[in-house]
């Protein structure tokens, strides 16, 4: 489902690059979150740098340890993750907080006196150090000693550190890319708004509630529209030119056949019995066949747009049935409710209406009845008739699809093939069955 949805596809490969922006922020956030306390780390332990310098006595070098002023309490807290350590010439000393280690690294390349250094080492208690370091020198000329100042920090500080902004920093996020997909899922919904604008329209010239597809939509989406509406204008268009190639042949076959009967009749008249009744067989299923063909000419070629009241069809067949001697002999019982409308044309639905009543009126015994019903989005219209019916077999046959029904001439099988065409043209069904004291046949189409 996932793979055919144009929305889904946009939705996730939005959602997926959301995700991705946002862990490569993180990533990119935490590396300059390290910077930054790293930063402020070495800060600190420059100012403290600064203040043990406090402790050298410049005109007789030595350290004084007395005038160190009051830092941070954790120097005097073994192991505290906190040092600091002096070397004066040969004299060394350092916070008590690295108890009895000497914070040293005999490969550390010189540096230039007065410069300040950073770097890694272990720690009393093998830890890793951020270690700020810097060379002096205390005294004038030849009488000057090396003053070596050291102050660190155990790196798990800034990792706690980190870990602590990184679980500040998830939270945040996930907050941040919940709200993001939302609004790329809003997004896409907003822009492929018009593409279902779009598939609405068609389901609406499917169903008839309109012609065309129309220009009034999104600018992006307008070529699409015209492109359909072109192609159904196309097709309304060949639809029309095969109806008038189907009646102009038809039409060139009757005069034709028209001709043949006549010979068929002059053969009567010179004793050719059997070769007139031939001829008379051969041209009637033929005639059969060109009034079939003239009956589909004539259905409408934008039957699906049109829509009709069975009722009224139904009443204006039966009032010119009863006319006929047969007709006015039944007893016909009509319910229909006018107000139900059915998605067929009303001259097509008339055609195979007469054609069904006229079955049952040549069939009937002495009553004909036709209901009309609707039942959801369908209308039914069914026509029964207490005649014999029709045996299984042939009934059977009858109903067969592909069957051209009117070529037997006789029973109830007369223009069915035209009412089945009719049927089918607007996407309905046509139902033929026995019925308990006779035959009936019923028309389902979509209702308007």
């Amino acid at each position: 489902m996932i793979r055919h949805s144009l929305k889904w596809r946009l939705g996730l490969a939005g959602a997926a690059g959301i995700i991705t922006a946002l862990g490569l922020s993180a990533i990119g956030l935490t590396l300059l979150f390290d910077r930054h306390v790293q930063r402020a780390a070495l800060a600190e332990l420059e100012a403290r740098i600064f203040t043990l310098a406090t402790m050298v006595e410049a005109r007789d070098p030595k350290l004084e340890p007395g005038r160190l002023p009051p830092m941070d309490p954790r120097y005097d807290q073994p192991f505290s993750g906190q040092y600091w350590q002096v070397m004066l010439g040969d004299e060394t000393r350092r916070s008590r907080s690295l108890w009895d280690t000497t914070l040293t690294e005999p490969d550390a390349p010189p540096f230039t006196a007065g410069s300040l250094r950073s770097r890694t080492a272990s720690g009393p208690r093998g830890e890793d150090l951020l270690i700020l370091e810097q060379q002096l020198l205390v005294g004038d000329g030849a009488q000057a000693v090396p003053l070596h100042l050291i102050t660190a920090m155990d790196r798990a500080t800034l990792s706690d550190a980190r870990r602590g902004f990184i679980g500040d920093l998830v939270p945040f996020l996930a907050l941040l890319a919940a709200l993001l997909v939302l609004g790329s899922w809003l997004q896409v919904r907003v822009g492929l708004r018009p593409l279902a604008e779009v598939s609405g329209r068609v389901a609406d010239l499917t169903s008839g509630a309109r012609p065309r597809i129309g220009d009034d939509l999104a600018r992006e989406v307008i070529p699409l529209a015209r492109e359909i509406d072109t192609l159904l204008d196309a097709r309304d268009g060949e639809l029309a030119r095969a109806r008038h190639r189907s009646a102009d042949l038809a039409h060139g076959f009757k005069t034709p056949l028209q001709a043949l009967l006549g010979d068929a009749a002059q053969l009567h008249e010179r004793g050719a019995t059997d070769l007139a009744e031939s001829v008379e067989h051969i041209a009637m299923s033929m005639q059969r066949l060109v009034d079939r063909e003239l009956a589909r000419a004539r259905i409408q070629s934008d039957r699906v747009s049109s829509s009709c009241a069975p009722a009224l069809a139904l009443n204006r067949v039966v009032e010119v049935l009863r006319r006929m001697p047969a007709g006015a002999a039944l007893d016909w019982r009509i319910e229909a409710d006018p107000a139900i409308r059915a998605r067929i044309d009303g001259d097509d639905l008339t055609e195979a209406l007469g054609a069904l009543l006229e079955n049952a009126m040549r069939h009937a015994r002495g009553r004909v009845t036709a209901r009309l019903r609707r039942e959801g989005a369908e209308v039914h219209i069914l026509i029964q008739d207490d005649g014999a019916g029709v045996p299984e077999a042939k009934l059977a046959w009858m109903v067969e699809r592909g069957v051209r029904l009117d070529e037997s001439g006789e029973g109830h099988g007369i223009g069915l093939a035209i009412v089945a065409d009719i049927v089918a043209a607007a996407a309905g069904r046509l139902r033929l069955a026995n019925r308990p004291g006779g035959f009936e046949a019923e028309i389902t189409i979509r209702a308007a």
